[in-house]
């Protein structure tokens, strides 16, 4: 099957991951959203729209399953964009049954994590390696099941702080905060 734009999405993925990975190679990832990385973001973001527009969201019948993926890859990361984003989800969710359950779930709770509240699947870490607070440990897995992704044990689920941690896990990065704001987050 001919998916006509596949390869032009996962081109856009791969240059975002490479430009990621030298940049922390080069140490410049860790003190806030670097310019460059920023700029990828938004030139990937702006053709996703332009392709959305043309074929609607890139599901799996319409770009094949890496060009799906490559098209979540570049709406996780516009995190500069929370309309964007939000918009995106709200289309993966109307077609449900053509994309990757697994995606669906990580932006949902990117998006959730981004606006200070608990994410769903448990896919968000803090430093620490530790999941954002979710909205429900005790079906945690059974969420997770759902979509495909594996189960966490029963430490793991009990290191996650009670989303009535959230303001001061939050507040421990002032720069993050008000980046957040700036663009709209919060």
């Amino acid at each position: 099957m001919d998916f006509q734009f596949e390869k032009e999405l996962i081109v856009l993925a791969h240059r975002d991951l490479e430009i990621r990975e030298r940049l922390s190679k080069e140490g410049k990832l860790a003190a806030g959203y670097h310019p460059e990385m920023e700029q990828v973001h938004r030139d990937n973001a702006r053709r996703l729209r332009e392709i959305i527009s043309e074929i609607g969201f890139p599901t799996l019948s319409k770009a094949g399953e890496k060009g799906s993926d490559a098209a979540w890859l570049i709406i996780q990361h516009s995190i500069g964009e929370p309309e964007f984003m939000k918009g995106c989800y709200r289309m993966m969710e109307e077609n449900s049954l053509d994309i990757n359950p697994k995606n669906k779930a990580y932006l949902y709770d990117r998006i959730q994590v981004f606006q200070g509240k608990p994410q769903k699947y448990g896919t968000q870490l803090i430093i620490g390696g530790i999941p954002y607070p979710v909205e429900d440990k005790i079906n945690l897995n059974k969420e997770r099941e759902k979509v495909n992704l594996h189960p966490l044990s029963e430490k793991e689920i009990n290191q996650i702080p009670d989303p009535e941690q959230i303001t001061e896990i939050d507040s421990r990065d002032q720069e993050y905060l008000i980046w957040r704001k700036k663009v709209g987050w919060v």
